[in-house]
């Protein structure tokens, strides 16, 4: 009887809004057992639902994150598991939740309605669809690397028919002078992007690139094994249809120094030098992780 009126007293509290006591979530203190704005950290909690409406992809987040040092009020980074429950916490819009139904919260609320109901959305939307979505509206992926076989740049195009999108890479020649000064006027943008990503991602996985990898990120990163780095090659490979498409487009940039579209097919040159950069930015969310696995 004694527990049932626990029981009963408890749920009755959160139904009035009552903080119960427990963890307090990012954002919050407890203060005369009463959840209270800690301003500085609802300060990150509002970048956080912000940057995952803008990247549309937790995992893609929490490695940003993890990768920042981005830490839980109690000292935990943030990974994918912590910011699916910061995202997903109805507290943040003011809520006390019991037994899976909510409540008004008697706390202040950190989060704004229609931005929750935006997080709410993309959650709800397919990932598959969320990520196609998102890089409908990124900018071409080889832009200001790609030459057509007289040389001259081509550049992004696209066409609408029965609303479905069709992109194009469109020599500059054919631009400026016609179709019949140039062999090859444009190509479908999906197949060459393609072409490009399969290389980038091979080099990625081949030995003397995770050689050279290491080489080039143990002179910033003291004690950093080669096995550390080819784990965190490897690692990348199946993570990159989960990227946020500016960050594909940014590692695109860095590693394919020219494509050059002929007759005979496409060559695409490789910016060795490049892998600099991420080899330290690789090494960084690596190094991260064995602090986490700590």
């Amino acid at each position: 009887m004694i527990g049932e009126r626990i029981r009963d007293k408890f749920a009755a509290s959160r139904r009035r809004g009552i903080w119960m006591g427990g963890w307090a979530p990012l954002g919050y203190e407890v203060k005369d057992r009463k959840l209270v704005v800690n301003e500085t950290d609802a300060k990150l909690v509002r970048s956080i639902f912000q940057r995952f409406i803008k990247t549309g992809s937790a995992t893609v987040l929490a490695r940003q994150l993890v990768q920042e040092g981005v830490c839980n009020k109690y000292g935990k980074p943030i990974d994918k598991g912590i910011l699916y429950k910061l995202l997903t916490n109805p507290v943040y819009i003011g809520q006390a939740v019991h037994k899976g139904v909510s409540y008004p919260g008697e706390h202040t609320a950190i989060i704004d309605q229609k931005v929750w109901d935006k997080v709410r959305a993309q959650f709800q939307t397919n990932p598959r669809k969320r990520a196609g979505n998102t890089r409908a509206q990124t900018p071409a992926l080889l832009k200001g690397l790609i030459f057509g076989p007289t040389g001259a740049a081509m550049s992004p195009s696209h066409t609408r028919r029965r609303g479905r999108l069709y992109r194009y890479y469109v020599s500059q020649t054919v631009l400026k002078q016609g179709a019949a000064d140039c062999p090859i006027g444009n190509v479908p943008a999906a197949e060459i992007e393609k072409i490009v990503i399969h290389q980038v991602r091979l080099l990625l996985r081949s030995p003397e690139i995770i050689v050279t990898t290491w080489r080039s990120a143990r002179t910033a990163l003291k004690g950093l094994t080669e096995s550390e780095v080819r784990g965190a090659l490897l690692e990348f490979e199946p993570l990159w249809n989960e990227l946020f498409p500016a960050e594909q487009a940014r590692i695109i940039q860095l590693l394919v120094e020219r494509v050059e579209i002929g007759p005979a097919g496409a060559d695409v040159r490789l910016r060795v030098s490049g892998l600099a950069s991420l080899a330290s930015d690789l090494s960084t969310v690596a190094v991260a992780g064995t602090k986490v696995a700590a």
